[in-house]
């Protein structure tokens, strides 16, 4: 009980952090977003093509290949959760 409770309140504190932001700051912080939101997207397409890659060399069970498939697995993550949030333009 005592963890939701601090969670709350920590909330609270958020939303009034959250009112504080004018206009320009909420633009930077969209553009922000924007710029990360490409970056994970360029990541997970170069992460695909160096797996491919190392696929037509025969290479799926190098180290290097196990680490692509588990950064792969993360941006896929990430924008699956971009998507049901509804942040993502199809």
């Amino acid at each position: 009980v005592r963890i939701y409770v601090k969670i709350y309140k920590d909330a609270s504190k958020l939303v009034g952090i959250r009112k504080k932001y004018n206009i320009m700051e909420n633009e930077k912080r969209l553009e922000a977003f924007e710029s990360m939101l490409l970056a994970i997207q360029n990541n997970y397409d170069e992460t695909a093509d160096k797996m491919e890659k190392l696929k037509k060399e025969g290479k799926e069970k190098t180290a290097t290949y196990r680490q692509l498939m588990g950064n792969k697995m993360m941006y896929q993550n990430m924008l699956s959760m971009y998507n049901i949030y509804g942040l993502i333009r199809e």
